[in-house]
């Protein structure tokens, strides 16, 4: 059975733009959560991260034409940015693994996604398609380019039935809505319209002939002279579908997998596998599974997450998981909900044999196994038979009875389902175990929090002691308490080198397990 090492680490996290701040600022009991304020006043309090992808110009730039770091700043998401930042940070503790990942070709895989994906790039693209399609409409609908409607204005044919003439709506977001009703239906009555689209057709008919690659640019440049011409004599708004940008395409779950591939020139297995909460623990299982197989020997791993958003805070607000009272909710305490976060964690595992071969320093503890279920019940609230299917595969897979266990991460959202999982963790391991919670200190990362909490777990058992938690005693959940169960608060405790345990469970009941212990 081969064994599995962590040779590099890299994170974007709130308040911590790298690895090196992250591990300082665990000694601290204190929240990194800040207030949101971004639907201007609110109550909302975020786990921000703290992030400069210009302090990571000097690497691109030894590497790749001047250009490229541009394009990365143009065309790529936060959400890509912050995993790129993470990538080039864990290339940093073993010199030569990057030049190995190269030279590795198929046996480099690559395991990294974002589970929200590049939310705040496609909502600013959503919003000038809206604004661009409004104008379209409106511009087609005016009556001397539109027969049809000039017949109604001037009384010769009725306003069709269902249709409201916005000019008799006073409300003003009625009348939005209304306006958008009537532009959007007079807009296919337009003769003007029909015959700008007639000349379009033609112009998009052009062929490439000949040379492919001279050709393509030719025709490319033939195109848009001409459509710009038709435009211009029309006096035609931006097309709205000339107003969606391409970074949508550049900007989909694959895309912090695919440049990573492209910066760390690693040419093996590249996927983005997703599953919400669990996402690092999955991407850790896939890389060991291959490692174990010998189809690997080295991958990178983890995930991204876009920086907290209003789209992303509303709608867990609304999926009744999130505090809005403007102080930081605590797991295991008030139950009040979680916080939005946003960063990346990003990972290089190995055979721990090949790796030491080549050199290579092992960081934190050594996996021993990820045990992953699915409730198959709800999508938002956890099962008791998910999670503890996944923790006791994990425990066995790993040889590791639960008696052997000295710590436990929790997954924790400040949720009634904290309650729960206590419950569902005394069934499995003794009370002694010393457990921890920190969505208090970092906030929830959709998929990359597990990833922030288990680089903590690893940090700080390799330094024979568990971090605080940003949890004082007093304010433990009295119905929790009543369970017995050992928690850190919000002082260092000092522990023994041993096996611990990581659990996550993600939305639509999605559970992964990680069971590690110090290397021996």
């Amino acid at each position: 059975m081969r064994r599995v090492a962590v040779f590099g680490w890299g994170l974007v996290a709130p308040q911590a733009p790298n690895i090196q701040v992250f591990a300082e600022r665990l000694d601290d009991a204190a929240s990194w959560l800040q207030p949101f304020n971004g639907f201007g006043p609110d109550n909302f309090m975020v786990g921000a991260p703290s992030f400069d992808f210009s302090a990571y110009q000097s690497w691109i730039d030894a590497r790749f034409a001047p250009n490229r770091f541009k394009q990365l700043t143009e065309k790529m998401d936060a959400t890509t940015q912050f995993g790129i930042g993470a990538f080039i940070q864990a290339l940093g503790q073993n010199p030569g693994i990057e030049q190995e990942l190269s030279n590795l070709a198929g046996s480099a895989h690559i395991y990294v996604s974002t589970a929200l994906g590049a939310i705040p790039t496609l909502h600013k693209i959503s919003i000038g398609y809206h604004r661009a399609q409004r104008r379209w409409n409106r511009f087609w609908s005016s009556p001397e380019r539109n027969s049809a409607l000039a017949d109604v204005l001037a009384g010769h044919a009725p306003t069709p039935d269902g249709l409201v003439d916005p000019v008799n709506v006073s409300d003003p977001d009625d009348r939005e809505t209304a306006e958008d009703a009537w532009f959007a239906y007079w807009v296919e009555q337009s003769d003007g319209l029909r015959a700008y689209l007639a000349e379009l057709r033609e112009i998009e008919s052009v062929r490439v002939e000949g040379e492919v690659e001279s050709a393509k640019l030719k025709v490319i440049r033939e195109k848009r002279r001409r459509q710009a011409a038709l435009r211009e004599r029309w006096g035609a708004p931006e097309p709205p579908w000339n107003s969606v940008s391409s970074n949508v395409l550049w900007n989909i779950a694959n895309t912090p997998a695919s440049q990573i591939s492209m910066l760390g020139k690693i040419t093996g297995m590249c996927v983005a596998p997703i599953a919400a909460c669990s996402t690092f623990g999955m991407t850790l299982k896939l890389a060991m599974d291959a490692i174990g197989r010998g189809e690997a020997k080295l991958a990178v791993i983890g995930t991204a997450d876009p920086p907290p958003h209003p789209v992303t805070v509303g709608a867990f607000y609304n999926a009744r998981v999130l505090s809005a009272d403007g102080a930081v909710s605590k797991p295991l305490s008030g139950l009040k909900g979680t916080h939005v976060a946003g960063g990346a964690c990003i990972w290089v595992v190995g055979d721990l044999e090949y790796g030491l071969s080549k050199g290579f320093k092992p960081l934190g503890l050594e996996p021993l196994a990820v045990g992953v279920s699915a409730d198959a019940d709800h999508i938002i609230t956890p099962s008791k038979e998910g999670p503890n299917h996944a923790v006791r595969q994990a425990l066995q897979k790993a040889d590791v009875s639960a008696r052997e266990i000295a710590s436990w991460d929790l997954h924790a959202t400040a949720t009634p389902g904290d309650y729960q999982e206590v419950e569902n963790l005394r069934e499995v391991v003794p009370s002694e175990v010393v457990v921890t919670a920190r969505k208090g200190t970092f906030g929830h990362g959709m998929g990359v929090g597990g990833g922030w909490e288990l680089t903590a777990q690893y940090i700080g058992v390799e330094r024979g002691r568990l971090f605080p938690t940003t949890l004082d005693e007093s304010e433990l959940n009295a119905t929790i308490r009543q369970l017995g169960q050992r928690f850190v608060f919000n002082r260092p405790v000092e522990i023994p080198r041993a096996n611990v345990g990581k659990l996550s469970m993600g939305v639509g009941g999605i559970n992964a397990c990680v069971i590690s212990r110090p290397f021996k």
